[in-house]
């Protein structure tokens, strides 16, 4: 009941106008930003975070602006993933596998739309548990430390064997790949450069945002100029661009059981949405199992990864209000806003700035609100982004993942880099590496680097703090259990061949 009272308390706080007015702007600018390939989220909120405190706005409507932005880029980055192969984040990601074939089928104003609810749904779940759960959740997101988090990032890699079981051979080694460019640049702890041929320019590693646009957009470039002729449209746009009652009744429970595990690990300081939007695929994949078109265009993968991701994004909110601790880099940029505001997050934050706390929780329904009003009736708008000749569509693609990476260092060696890995994405897929396992191998290295080595000093280099406690071994069999599946797969098809084999060779009199 005090719950409640407190949530009434932060309605009251986030219906004001001006925060009304402020979480609309929020929100329209997060989309923006989730939709330009590379940006996501944390640039966002990062952009805004100095503009907000320029103007003197109130704490609580400086979090509300900027969770706005957040959930704004959540959704967001749905729309380049499905419309043009490009996710807006590595969270998004995972929706490149099943909205993009989605688009090609003309299904794209379908996806959209159902990707939309998705991330309502995930977000109003996610939002119910952090006003009922947030501090047991955290109570239990403290028991993982640097170990179980390294042992968490194997699982997580090992997992990949499973979203694309026809091939987990090339998907492990899509994200070795992955994982090897992550280790490029100046090691942090001893300063030698690793990998990086004599060249100052890769001192500071490959950024994410190169080799997103390298992989998916400048390979897609080119995929678009080998399929298609001046003029010719790579993909047609469908007339429905709303989503029916039997397609909402199909990917139902897979929002809500997507939702509920995106939830659980945004709690985790550091896991974020892209572990959850991979995790809820995967498992989606598996449960539908022969009978799904996963990677071929099917629903379930676009609203599990959507979901997912958004809860996620909602969850990792926790760790930040109750511990201080980032649950994500995002959450990381939001905790500096509070210390400019000279407010220090943790348990007591409930206590001394109830109406911040609350005005933020209240206002994470509120957006999701705007969000979903703001997105679905401009589905068919996106959609016409389809109807694009490619002579348009590339160049305007091109111009907007050269602007993208020159941003980051503001070097012509960034935009050769981003060419060289573009080449490099062309013949993998040619190739049918799967694309997607490579970023996730990518982005979870440095994670995995920085957990080993805190692990590691904590243990004065003994390697038993890597199966030491219950949690990292069951992670550890769980890791097992993942790289055998796609062997027992084999091995299962194989018998059940031999024996439809010798039932056609010796039928039954």
């Amino acid at each position: 009941m005090e719950t409640l009272n407190f949530l009434m308390q932060g309605f009251d706080v986030a219906l004001r106008p001006t925060n009304l007015l402020v979480a609309l702007f929020g929100a329209f600018v997060g989309t923006v930003v989730g939709l330009l390939p590379g940006l996501g989220p944390i640039n966002g909120v990062a952009l805004l975070l100095p503009i907000a405190f320029a103007l003197g706005l109130p704490p609580e409507t400086a979090l509300i602006l900027l969770a706005a932005v957040y959930l704004g880029c959540e959704y967001g980055g749905r729309i380049s993933a499905i419309l043009l192969n490009v996710p807006g984040d590595a969270a998004a990601i995972m929706t490149t596998l099943d909205g993009y074939p989605l688009a090609r089928q003309g299904k794209a104003g379908i996806a959209l739309s159902l990707s939309a609810i998705s991330s309502f749904i995930g977000s109003i779940i996610a939002t119910c548990g952090v006003v009922l759960f947030a501090p047991l959740l955290a109570d239990w997101a403290v028991a993982f430390g640097p170990a179980e988090y390294f042992v968490l990032m194997i699982f997580a890699i090992a997992c990949l064997g499973g979203m694309v079981g026809d091939k987990p051979v090339k998907t492990l080694m899509s994200a070795l790949i992955g994982l090897g460019l992550a280790t490029v640049g100046v090691d942090a702890t001893t300063g030698v450069y690793r990998f990086t041929f004599g060249s100052v320019s890769l001192s500071d590693g490959i950024q994410f945002v190169i080799v997103v646009i390298g992989l998916f957009s400048v390979s897609e470039i080119l995929l678009m100029l080998e399929n298609t002729h001046a003029g010719q449209q790579a993909v047609k746009a469908s007339g429905r661009m709303l989503f029916n009652f039997k397609e909402f009744g199909q990917t139902v429970w897979t929002m809500l059981r997507s939702a509920v595990a995106g939830f659980v690990i945004g709690t985790l300081p550091g896991a974020g949405a892209t572990i959850a939007s991979a995790m809820t695929y995967m498992t989606e994949k598996r449960m539908a199992g022969d009978k799904g078109r996963f990677g071929d265009g099917d629903l379930r993968g676009v609203a599990a990864p959507e979901a997912a991701n958004n809860a996620s994004a909602c969850g990792s909110l926790i760790p930040m209000l109750t511990l201080g601790v980032p649950g994500s880099g995002t959450t990381a940029v939001m905790i500096g806003a509070l210390t400019l505001y000279n407010i220090t997050p943790g348990p007591l934050l409930f206590e001394q700035q109830p109406d911040v706390v609350w005005g933020l929780i209240a206002s994470l329904f509120i957006g999701n609100v705007i969000l979903v009003l703001m997105n679905i009736p401009l589905v068919g708008l996106f959609a016409r982004m389809l109807a694009v000749p490619n002579w348009i569509l590339v160049p305007a693609i091109a111009v907007v993942s050269l602007v993208g990476v020159y941003a980051v260092h503001s070097t012509t060696f960034d935009l050769v880099l981003m060419i060289g890995l573009g080449v490099f994405g062309y013949i993998l897929r040619k190739l049918d590496f799967p694309l997607s396992s490579l970023i996730l191998g990518f982005v979870l290295g440095e994670m995995m680097e920085d957990n080993l080595r805190r692990a590691l000093s904590i243990s004065n280099g003994e390697l038993g703090i890597l199966w030491g406690s219950p949690i990292t071994l069951a992670l550890w069999a769980l890791a097992a259990l993942m790289l055998a599946l796609p062997g027992l797969r084999w091995w299962r098809n194989t018998r059940r061949r031999v024996r439809e084999t010798a039932a056609e060779t010796h039928p039954a009199p």
